[in-house]
Formats: C-alpha cells, structure tokens, sequence
C-alpha cells in the first residue's frame, strides 16, 4: 500500500530559504523550487527576478498528511517570514518576493482563509497580512542549480548571511518537527 502524499505550495520570498527551512520537516516527501501565480509560460529565472512576470518564488511542498498537517505547514510558514510586507521580504524587494499561498483543494483554501482569520482575530501581527490566496493553475519547476541549494552552497555568503540564522532559529524553536 503506498502512502498518500498531499501538495502544499507557498511563497515567502527567496525559495532558497524556504526550501530550506522545509526540506528539514518530518513527514516531507519533497520540497521544489519554482515560479507560480503569474502570466508567462515556463519562466526562466532571470526573467522572474526582473519582475513583470507575475510570478512569485515559490516552493512546491510534497508531505505525508498523516506526519504533518496542512495547519502546521501553513502555521510554519507564517512563521519563517513576514506575511505583512507587500513584494517584499528582507532585501528580496520586488511581486516575485511576495507572500502567497497557491492551494490545491478546497479544504486548503478554506484551512488558508481560517487561519489567516485568527492571526489577524488574535492579532499576531501589527500590520495588516498581505499574503494573497489563489488556486493553483500551473507552477513551473526552477532551474536545477535551484534545488538543494542552501544545502549545497551553505558557504555562499547569501547563505551565510540570510539563510544560516533562518535554519538556526527554526532548529530551535521547532525541534520536535525535526526530521
């Protein structure tokens, strides 16, 4: 009998740093880099990071519900970056630097809308949440030297600089949904 993986799909700014923050979760099959929510087909990276597109960096999250839930994604995700900041994230300035969620059913849109409703009932944030909502048409895989890659440039200074303290900090706070 296999197991029945779901698809989450989210974008908090650079993909670098949310892959790598989510590659290190149990109950993850996968996490792929790539482009979504946007107007061109089959973008390359270039083109994405020069804005215009429509499409943001996004990570495509392969998961065993039964380990991990849609909820504790969506509740790690709002956690590793800053839903409040319009195409922006850090330095990362610019729509490709967007917070977006791109769900697959309609159990996840509505799990998104609910949750998005008590962070703001509860007041998480002091500013509004930006983070758009739409369903997912078509995401484009990034280039190859996209995959891993915290895990295979970990001495690159954006690595170093912006990417290390993220995975420390999360290592931290969230070691009991470490792999």
């Amino acid at each position: 009998m296999s197991k029945e993986f779901s698809i989450a799909v989210f974008g908090g700014g650079c993909f670098w740093c949310t892959e790598a923050i989510f590659q290190m979760l149990r109950g993850v099959k996968s996490v792929v880099p790539g482009y979504a929510g946007g107007r061109l087909s089959d973008p390359t990276y270039e083109q994405v990071a020069a804005g215009g597109t429509g499409h943001a960096e996004v990570v495509k999250i392969e998961f065993d519900p039964a380990v991990i839930s849609y909820k504790i994604l969506l509740r790690l995700f709002f956690s590793v970056h800053d839903p409040t900041t319009l195409n922006r994230q850090d330095h990362d300035v610019g729509e490709q630097y967007r917070s977006i969620i791109l769900y697959t059913t309609d159990q996840q849109k509505q799990q998104a809308e609910d949750f998005i409703k008590d962070l703001i009932a509860n007041k998480e944030f002091a500013k509004p949440i930006t983070t758009e909502l739409k369903p997912l048409e078509k995401l484009f895989p990034a280039e190859n030297y996209h995959l891993n890659y915290y895990l295979n440039n970990t001495s690159q200074p954006y690595c170093q600089l912006m990417i290390s303290p993220k995975v420390k900090k999360f290592k931290e706070t969230y070691a009991d949904l470490l792999k």
